[in-house]
């Protein structure tokens, strides 16, 4: 009775300690506005981020990120680390019931010594045969809250693996389109160098007619030639950068490379941005930001480590128990009395372990993982100063990059015309040929400029964007892993209904949230 009552004490105690810190959110440095919150080009507006790259009205751009997003590699691989950490907190669930639950059942043969104690008493034990069957558990009970410190922990990684794939996310739509950015930009700059060569070589032959005259000298024609070739040289330089942009959406598309001419074509020239963009507040950025939720995830995770590394450091209560029945050939007994209920043997008790000498290794892995947990503190608001950052650089790029541009195109006209009225004066004798040298010079450099200015202008938008956090939200109600690696996974191993989007997604949220429903996990 007093064993009984003991035991029913000492279940219901279960679940009333848990060692270890219960993680709070760190302060932050958030900025109330951004900087240039008074430009008329932006506004605080909440804007929807789901689609953000819609704001180029650019149909081409449109289809290579939903190709991008459908058949990424690095973005499928980050899809199954979400399965793996799903799977893990299995593992740690699982851990906090009965740890060892089996089956035994055994044959044996005995042959003694015939110099053994047993031997000496008695020469009929010579030999005999041994059958035993049963069950045996062992379950160490969770009093300090070892287990359901790990399952938080393993919950918190979960979730930290969503938010990698959502920063994955980002990071992918951004790229598809700083690249696509890039290849029109490039596309352009080429078409401008053409533009010039035609230019220059008709500037080449107006200085061998006037050689052939001789009303200018064979320096005019060498100097018109060494612009040409020049001009012309840089033609193959930018197409190796063109056709290497390519190769890498075509990675990003999950396609080898080549193979862009039919996704790209009809497209428009270098993407516009809109007259005004939509940012938010920097406080948006905790929420929206999914590399911002992978650092605080990663915190909770390890805090809850902490528990775990303090449960060490007190005794583990644990109920074991084994039933089985067995029986000998000795004496009256045959093997078959095994089936007999008074052949049942009985072993039952609480017990517990303490390890009172660990000459510091537990005291010490506690101080470990308390470290550990103050590093990605700190790591979170380093996290936080990057996203705002981000946003900054994207914004200041963005505006002067639009101030640069106008004072570009200015630049680029007044360059056209003082190359013509150098080609001009140097058609009537006025002006010597090395004036129309500069002035082709002058007009290829800033038409090429301005071209590359208006890419850095799309550019710094698709930045603004990217530290904004936008783009992860397409995945919303979509799965993680495509169906076709389900399916291969499946033939392989019974994942019951762990492949289910509702056994690994959170709810909808971009705060944090826990996939655990139990409130004493």
């Amino acid at each position: 009775m007093n064993r009984a009552l003991f035991l029913l004490i000492l279940l219901l105690m279960v679940g009333c300690a848990k060692v270890g810190p219960n993680y709070t959110r760190p302060e932050t440095a958030v900025l109330p506005n951004w900087i240039e919150a008074g430009d008329k080009r932006l506004t605080n507006e909440p804007a929807d981020y789901r689609s953000w790259w819609k704001v180029f009205n650019d149909p081409v751009l449109d289809r290579l990120i939903d190709t991008a997003y459908r058949q990424n590699l690095p973005l499928r691989v980050a899809g199954i680390r979400v399965l793996e950490a799903r799977a893990q907190l299995g593992i740690a669930v699982g851990s906090l019931y009965p740890q060892t639950q089996q089956g035994i059942g055994s044959l044996q043969y005995n042959r003694l010594s015939e110099h053994s104690t047993l031997a000496a008493f008695s020469s009929q034990l010579e030999s005999y045969w041994q059958d035993q069957i049963g069950v045996t558990a062992s379950w160490e009970i969770d009093f300090w809250g070892r287990f359901r410190r790990a399952i938080e922990s393993a919950d918190a990684t979960l979730l930290a693996s969503v938010a990698d794939y959502d920063n994955t996310l980002v990071s992918l739509v951004s790229d598809v389109a700083t690249n696509y950015i890039a290849i029109k930009t490039l596309e352009k700059r080429i078409d401008i160098a053409k533009e010039n060569s035609v230019i220059q070589r008709e500037n080449l032959e107006l200085a061998e007619a006037k050689y052939t005259y001789g009303t200018a000298s064979q320096r005019d024609v060498q100097q018109a030639k060494t612009i040409l070739m020049n001009t012309e040289a840089a033609v193959p330089a930018l197409q190796i950068q063109l056709e290497q942009t390519k190769h890498a959406v075509s990675t990003l598309l999950g396609l080898p490379p080549g193979g862009l001419a039919e996704i790209l074509a009809g497209s428009p020239g270098i993407p516009v941005p809109p007259p005004q963009v939509a940012l938010g507040i920097p406080a948006d950025l905790l929420r929206r930001r999914p590399d911002v939720r992978r650092a605080e995830y990663q915190a909770m995770a390890q805090a809850s480590q902490i528990g775990v590394a303090k449960a060490d450091l007190y005794p583990a209560f644990s109920l074991t128990g084994t039933f089985s029945l067995i029986s000998t050939d000795l004496g009256n007994s045959t093997l078959a009395d095994m089936v007999n209920w008074h052949s049942r043997n009985v072993v039952a008790g609480p017990g517990f372990t303490w390890n009172l000498f660990n000459y510091g290794r537990f005291t010490n892995n506690v101080r470990l993982q308390d470290a550990k947990f103050q590093e990605l503190l700190t790591a979170y608001q380093n996290v936080v100063l990057q996203a705002q950052q981000n946003v900054e650089d994207g914004l200041v790029g963005f505006l002067k990059s639009q101030e640069r541009a106008e004072m570009l195109a200015e630049s680029t006209d007044a360059a056209r015309q003082a190359l013509d009225l150098a080609v001009e004066q140097y058609r009537g004798g006025i002006t010597d040929f090395t004036t129309v040298i500069t002035s082709e010079q002058s007009l290829l450099s800033a038409q090429d400029t301005f071209v590359s200015n208006l890419g850095s202008v799309a550019s710094n938008l698709v930045a603004i964007y990217r530290g904004l956090g936008g783009g992860w939200q397409i995945r919303e109600g979509m799965d993680l892993v495509p169906p076709e690696i389900k399916e291969a996974m499946t033939k392989r191993t019974n994942w019951g209904n762990l492949l289910e989007p509702a056994a690994y997604m959170p709810p909808a949220s971009e705060e944090p949230r826990s996939l655990i429903r139990s409130p004493d996990w």
